[in-house]
């Protein structure tokens, strides 16, 4: 039986939560195209699950420094995205909840990202699994990342077009990341 080992993140590597808002958009195909249009342009910010409370479904949300809420809001106006509801962060539940999870099993690593997941063998960096979610493009793109090195697959957002490729596609991203620590 694999024993599971949940990493935390250090209490000094969390961010303060005072000063920031969510974006809520109508559905996640918003979402992701204000994350790409706000990136693409320096604007500094993060995808994350909804908070319990306002969470309808498959949601994604984008915190932002409320300091930029006025110039994030005409940014979206321009492209057509305002979103349905800026929320400041003002009450602990009603901060954004973190999409990753991390699991160390030893000689593999995997990494969640909403409700799919991507895992790892740590010595050879060859991607081993990919589960979860319930898109139609899933196994399609479980079977153009599995056996292949974390160097050589493809990005799951460039291949995938549901909110699952896009959720393997942070997860992938995150799983990168972890690997170039090593």
């Amino acid at each position: 039986m694999f024993k599971l080992k949940l990493l935390k993140r250090k209490k000094k590597d969390t961010p303060s939560r005072a000063g920031l808002g969510i974006l809520v958009f109508e559905n996640t195909s918003q979402v992701i195209q204000a994350e790409k249009a706000l990136r693409k342009n320096n604007w500094e910010i993060r995808v994350m699950g909804p908070p319990p409370q306002i969470q309808t479904g498959c949601d994604l949300v984008i915190e932002f420094a409320l300091i930029k809420k006025l110039s994030i809001m005409r940014f979206l106006e321009n492209l057509g995205l305002l979103p349905l509801k800026l929320v400041p962060v003002t009450h602990p539940l009603l901060q954004p909840v973190d999409l990753f999870q991390v699991k160390d099993f030893g000689k593999f690593l995997m990494i969640r990202a909403a409700n799919m997941k991507i895992t790892v063998e740590k010595s050879t960096r060859l991607i081993v699994n990919i589960s979860g979610g319930g898109c139609p493009d899933v196994p399609y793109l479980a079977f153009r990342l599995v056996g292949k090195p974390l160097d050589q697959a493809p990005d799951p957002v460039d291949i995938g077009h549901t909110l699952c490729g896009y959720a393997l596609g942070l997860a992938f991203k995150e799983m990168k990341k972890k690997c170039s620590q090593w």
